[in-house]
């Protein structure tokens, strides 16, 4: 039977999506083998310059319609879980891989109580409490890079930050101890790296070769897939084992994870430990991905832009000073560096394309998308043009600021760039991962001048997505800054 369609815009459908335009693909696999995973999101942004900002791809038989107009964008994102879905090929190849559900790819009713679970545990009166842990591993990563710094030796950028974020997300969400920034011993991260690319290669390939076909490979990351489990399990008994042996951190949890066991233990709650263990997953993985990429991004771009660096780097030292540590007092101030953070996300989103699936037949601007049809959102596409944002290719992290020009273009580019997501299923760690990227940041231009940023061909680091969009090969040296 039919089902109406329903409208996500006051304008009537006048396209339907078979109808669009699109590049050209080759019987049985559409456009299947023209896709390159890791610069998709590139490809799609310039067949929407072509095309314009619907247009519709074949994968196989998968029909996917890609949106680039960022109104149409932000109606999509607003209406989940109602109108979309996180796609069943996710949920497909999550499930697949022996992966637990969390709140990044549940659906329905699942996602709705597990939303109230990790937003109890993300709430900013909770991170708060937590602030020390992010002080101690800014600590370590102040050492590691002192070391560099006296030695000469060029710091691999991203390498370092994922261990902050691991180091991080460890304990400041689970209360434990992973110390790969003062060591070696960095195996949580490795099998961790693991996972993304992996999954995002799967997503997207034509045939489902790994079900057929046992590689090394493939071998070595189902034993990566078992240590991350294994690590999960380990965290979430932990804090299970001290909630027991201290009741009090039912109402006073010191950590994301007591807080989000303490919220699926209330009655009704709907959550199980395997729920729980989802979540710790989901944390470890989308905190120290997305994090330490668009921290990475942003020291490149404020290398590139060496007025903008010393702005930022005489409002670090302005409001740090000779603190030993910045304090949770001292993120609030950061106002500039916020702002680049920011910019470096509109420039850089470290998702720039986000596929969901319809549940039901709707309009999406004026086309009409039938129930099951994938919808690719490009995250990036309106914030870069001209005609949206003036000089959109320009790092200026003024256009953030109210004072830093007319309050409409702040307006404007709020509404445009959508790192988070918006609506229902905004990202519930933005406000934890600002204050990580403020810390890293404050650490960063407190203790040191950046001596170099370089990359192996002396180019700007190439874009890769692995689900996330990484910049590949950027180096760092470092000199240590005189006490004052």
């Amino acid at each position: 039977m039919h089902q109406e369609s329903r409208p996500l815009s006051s304008s009537p459908a006048k396209r339907h999506a078979d109808r669009l335009p699109g590049p050209r693909g080759i019987p049985v696999f559409g456009n299947a083998l023209q896709i390159k995973p890791e610069r998709m999101h590139l490809q799609l942004e310039q067949w929407a310059q072509a095309h314009g900002p619907f247009f519709k791809l074949r994968l196989l038989k998968r029909k996917v319609v890609v949106v680039g107009d960022h109104e149409a964008v932000a109606t999509i994102l607003r209406n989940r879980p109602e109108g979309f879905r996180r796609t069943l090929r996710l949920e497909e190849i999550w499930t697949g891989m022996g992966l637990p559900p969390g709140v990044f790819g549940a659906n329905g009713d699942t996602w709705k109580r597990q939303r109230r679970m990790v937003m109890a545990g993300f709430d900013p009166a909770h991170v708060k409490r937590y602030f020390p842990t992010l002080q101690k591993v800014a600590g370590r990563l102040v050492g590691r890079w002192q070391k560099a710094a006296r030695s000469g030796q060029a710091i691999d950028l991203q390498a370092d930050l994922m261990r902050f974020t691991v180091d991080t997300i460890a304990g400041l969400a689970f209360g434990s101890e992973v110390n790969t920034l003062e060591s070696d011993a960095d195996v949580i991260q490795k099998h961790l790296d693991q996972i993304f690319p992996v999954l995002f290669r799967r997503i997207f390939s034509p045939v489902s070769w790994w079900k057929l076909l046992k590689t090394p490979a493939q071998r070595r990351f189902e034993h990566s897939i078992d240590e991350v489990l294994r690590a999960v399990e380990g965290f979430v008994a932990q804090a299970r084992a001290r909630m027991a042996a201290n009741p009090a951190l039912l109402d006073n949890p010191s950590n994301l994870l007591e807080a989000m066991l303490a919220a699926a233990d209330q009655p009704d709650s709907g959550i199980d430990e395997h729920l729980v263990a989802g979540n710790v997953l989901t944390m470890l993985l989308a905190g120290e991905d997305t994090t330490a990429n668009t921290l990475a991004w942003m020291i490149h771009l404020l290398w590139k832009h060496p007025d903008i660096l010393a702005l930022a780097t005489q409002e670090v030292r302005r409001v740090v000073g000779d603190a030993a540590q910045p304090g949770f007092e001292h993120m609030a101030q950061l106002d500039f560096v916020e702002a680049c953070a920011h910019e470096t996300m509109r420039l850089k989103p470290v998702a720039p394309q986000l596929p969901l699936q319809a549940n039901h037949d709707l309009t999406v601007g004026d086309v009409h998308i039938p129930a099951g049809t994938v919808v690719i959102s490009l995250m990036r596409r309106d914030s870069v043009r001209d005609e949206h944002i003036p000089q959109a290719a320009r790092f200026d992290p003024q256009r953030w600021l109210s004072d830093g020009g007319p309050a409409s273009q702040a307006s404007a580019v709020k509404r445009i760039s959508m790192p988070f997501g918006a609506g229902p299923r905004i990202c519930p760690g933005r406000y934890l991962a600002l204050l990580e990227i403020k810390m890293a940041i404050a650490v960063l231009l407190n203790n040191f001048d950046i001596q170099s940023i370089t990359t192996p061909d002396g180019q700007d680091p190439a874009e890769f997505l692995s689900f996330t969009m990484v910049p590949v090969g950027l180096r760092m040296t470092l000199r240590e800054r005189p006490a004052v």
